[in-house]
C-alpha cells in the first residue's frame, strides 16, 4: 500500500466501494506522538500554547477580503480561500470543497478570528468534498450536515463509517497512492481524478481512536491536465519529493504555513513557513497558496507571523513573486486554460 515507486497512475477505485481496513494506521506515523511530558515542556518554554494577549489584539489586522466567486468554465482552474484549510476549488467543471469548516467554533479551540470568506448560501452546487483527516478543525460535522447527503465525499481509509452514520450515501475512502474519478454532472466536462497522497501527520477524534483512520492530502487532476495539490495538515519530510515525482506538473500547491509553535511540539506535524516553501520546491509545483493560518489560533505564534515569514522565505528562495498566491481570506485566483498568469479577485 505504501511501497516506493508504485505506478503513478493506478486504475481508479470504484466510487462508494465498501472496504475493510486494519484496526490501526499507527505504522504510518513519521514521528511518535508527543506525550504529556513533551506538552508540559513545550508550554513552559513558550509560556503557553496560544498567542499572548497582545498578539491576539493584532488578530483584527488579519487579511480578510470576501468577494463574489469568479465564474469557472470547465477549462478553468479557480480557487477561493474560505479560511483555514477550507477551499472552494473549481476544476474540470466540478466545484470541490476541501476540509470544509464554516462553524464559528470547533471543539477545544477559541472561536475563529476571521469569518468564513465565502457565505455558505453563496456557494454554487457542491459536486464533491475531500477530507484530509479527522481532526476537528478539518472534519466539521455541523458544516457537513449542511450538505445534501448524496454529495460525493472522498475521505481517508477508515473514515467512511463515520460519514455513513451521518447519512452520506456516496462515500469513497482511499489508501495512500489510490485514486477515484468523478465525472462532472450534466456533461460539463470529463472526469476529475482524485488521488490520495501521504502526509506527515496523524489522526484522532476521541480518547481511544488514535490513528484508527488514515491522514493525507489530495491531488486533483482534470482531463485538461490542470492539477492541484491540497496538502491537508502535515509536517515537513520525504513525502513531498515522492509526491512531486509521482504527480509532475502540479499547477498549484495549497500548503499549510501556520500552527507551528512551539516547535518541540508542532514540528513533526505542522510545517512552518520556511518548510512550506521547501515543500513547494520539493513537489515541483508552479504556484503556491498558503493556508492553515489566520482563522483558528491553534498554537503560540503571533497571528500575522506566518504571512510575514512565508513572504520572506519566498523572496530568499528567489522565487517569482507572482507565483505566491498569498490570498486574504475570501479572495480568489483564476488560471484559465493554457494561461501562465492568473487573474485575481
Amino acid at each position: 500500500m505504501t511501497e516506493p515507486h508504485a505506478p503513478v497512475q493506478r486504475p481508479p477505485r470504484p466510487l462508494g466501494e465498501r472496504r475493510t481496513w486494519p484496526r490501526s494506521f499507527a505504522d504510518r506515523l513519521t514521528s511518535p506522538r508527543p506525550g504529556l511530558t513533551a506538552l508540559v515542556l513545550a508550554a513552559r518554554e513558550m509560556g503557553g500554547l496560544r498567542p499572548e494577549q497582545e498578539a491576539l489584539r493584532r488578530g483584527g489586522e488579519l487579511p480578510y477580503a470576501p468577494a463574489p466567486l469568479p465564474e469557472a468554465e470547465p477549462g478553468v482552474l479557480a480557487v477561493t480561500w474560505a479560511g483555514h484549510a477550507s477551499w472552494v476549488i473549481r476544476i474540470g467543471g466540478l466545484t470541490v470543497l476541501t476540509d470544509p469548516v464554516w462553524s464559528r467554533k470547533i471543539l477545544g479551540t477559541p472561536a475563529r478570528v476571521t469569518p468564513p470568506g465565502v457565505a455558505w448560501d453563496a456557494l454554487p452546487p457542491v459536486d464533491a468534498v475531500v477530507i484530509s483527516h479527522n481532526h476537528y478543525d478539518h472534519l466539521d460535522a455541523p458544516t457537513l450536515k449542511r450538505l445534501p447527503r448524496a454529495t460525493p465525499l472522498f475521505v481517508p481509509a477508515g473514515l467512511a463509517p463515520w460519514c455513513r452514520r451521518r447519512g452520506f450515501i456516496r462515500v469513497t475512502e482511499l489508501d495512500w497512492w489510490e485514486a477515484a474519478e468523478l465525472p462532472a454532472p450534466g456533461g460539463r466536462a470529463a472526469a476529475v481524478r482524485f488521488d490520495f497522497v501521504p502526509a506527515h501527520h496523524w489522526s484522532r477524534r476521541g480518547l481511544y481512536d488514535t490513528c484508527r483512520t488514515l491522514w493525507g492530502g489530495w491531488v486533483l487532476t482534470a482531463r485538461s491536465g490542470r492539477r492541484v495539490y491540497f496538502a491537508g495538515d502535515t509536517g515537513y519530510g520525504h513525502w513531498f519529493t515522492e509526491i512531486g515525482a509521482r504527480y509532475p506538473g502540479i499547477d498549484l500547491a495549497l500548503l499549510p504555513i501556520g500552527a507551528y509553535a512551539p516547535r518541540r511540539l508542532q514540528q513533526p506535524v505542522h510545517t512552518d513557513p520556511e518548510e512550506a516553501v521547501a515543500a513547494f520546491q520539493d513537489v515541483g509545483a508552479t504556484r503556491m497558496a498558503p493556508m492553515h493560518w489566520g482563522t483558528f489560533l491553534l498554537s503560540s505564534e503571533p497571528p500575522l507571523e506566518p504571512l510575514d515569514r512565508v513572504r520572506a522565505a519566498w523572496g530568499a528562495a528567489g522565487l517569482p513573486r507572482q507565483d505566491l498566491w498569498d490570498l486574504p481570506v475570501g479572495a480568489s485566483r483564476v488560471l484559465e486554460e493554457g494561461a501562465r498568469e492568473a487573474r485575481g479577485f
